[in-house]
């Protein structure tokens, strides 16, 4: 079958977040290709008269969708499944409307909450405040971290996105002066001092499976934040991202939370609709209660990825993951 696999345009000059996606592009071509497909490599710019004469031509079978972003706007992700949507073209991963649910973080948070999924207190200067108790309003003093609304890889997270806030209009200044530096709208989220964890979910002919649970461990220097941040990321040379690594092994009393981990997980694939593969971050807190902290619906699968790694974990290598990915597409679009 010949196979389009789309992705954002990507420069040389480029940031190590947004050249990431062409390690991806490669790995999944090398791999349809050992699966005996044909893939064909294909920029998703805003010129859609164009993209769609492009896909006219090469008439794929399906489309593997790695796009993360469109003109630099993580806002934008959701076009490129609604385009497609709109060409009648089958393809991988999440729908339109579950990458704009889960991309955009506080709109993500509303529907974790309706949904009865924990997730930790949230607030934007212009008024939106939910999550946990509402009744109870935002509590002070307390520490909260601030992120760009509708970005991933953890971009605009450093070590001056947390502070303690002691008051609403403290908050709501500080968070105008992140939007300001990063030039993104911004939100708080409660920061949850506790364990870090990654659930990647793939879908299988009986239904999502749940890969093994990963743990994100840190060893930091006292000057540095326990997040995930950029440099933990991307600075090879930086103290995060040597002190900041995952691990699959766990004790034995871990097994119920982890159980946990995983139903929620699941639960939160059920409420967003989700499809394909997916990501889902939690924080777990001294009292050992899970907090959903966001959805990536359209997770990193380059090779060195902690999606690909929980799936090695579980016995896929690359090419059974892709295989996997690629199958669920195709049987979603003879079942529709």
């Amino acid at each position: 079958m010949r196979i389009a696999v789309l992705h954002q345009p990507v420069s040389p000059d480029c940031a190590p977040d947004e050249l990431d996606v062409l390690d991806q592009v490669h790995a999944v071509s090398a791999s349809l290709k050992a699966l005996g497909h044909e893939p064909c490599e294909l920029p998703f710019a805003l010129d859609l008269s164009a993209l769609a004469a492009s896909l006219h031509e090469i008439a794929p079978g399906c489309v593997f969708n790695l796009v993360e972003s469109l003109d630099g706007d993580g806002r934008l992700i959701h076009l490129a499944p609604a385009f497609l949507d709109h060409l009648g073209l089958p393809y991988t991963g999440a729908s339109a409307e579950a990458l704009h649910l889960t991309t955009h973080k506080v709109l993500c948070k509303r529907w974790l909450h309706l949904a009865g999924i924990a997730t930790p207190a949230w607030f934007l200067p212009e008024g939106d405040t939910s999550g946990e108790d509402a009744s109870r309003g935002l509590p002070f003093p307390q520490s909260y971290i601030v992120k760009p609304l509708a970005e991933d890889a953890s971009i605009g997270l450093d070590e001056g996105c947390l502070m303690m806030a002691s008051s609403r209009a403290d908050l709501a200044q500080f968070v105008r002066s992140r939007v300001r530096r990063l030039k993104t709208a911004c939100f708080a989220e409660r920061y949850i001092d506790g364990r870090e964890f990654n659930l990647s979910l793939l879908a299988s002919p009986t239904g999502v499976q749940a890969l093994p649970p990963a743990e994100i461990l840190f060893d930091l220097p006292e000057t540095c934040a326990r997040i995930v941040g950029y440099r933990a990321k991307w600075d090879s040379a930086s103290p995060e991202y040597r002190g900041t690594c995952r691990t699959f092994a766990f004790p034995l009393e871990d097994t119920p939370l982890l159980a946990r981990l995983k139903a929620i997980a699941c639960r939160a694939w059920a409420t967003f609709g989700l499809k394909g593969y997916a990501r889902v971050d939690f924080r777990v807190d001294a009292q050992g209660r899970p907090w959903v902290l966001e959805i990536n619906a359209n997770p990193c699968i380059s090779p060195d990825a902690g999606f690909v790694a929980a799936a090695s974990e579980a016995g896929l290598d690359y090419p059974a993951m892709i295989a996997r990915i690629l199958e669920e597409a195709l049987a979603s679009c003879k079942a529709g």
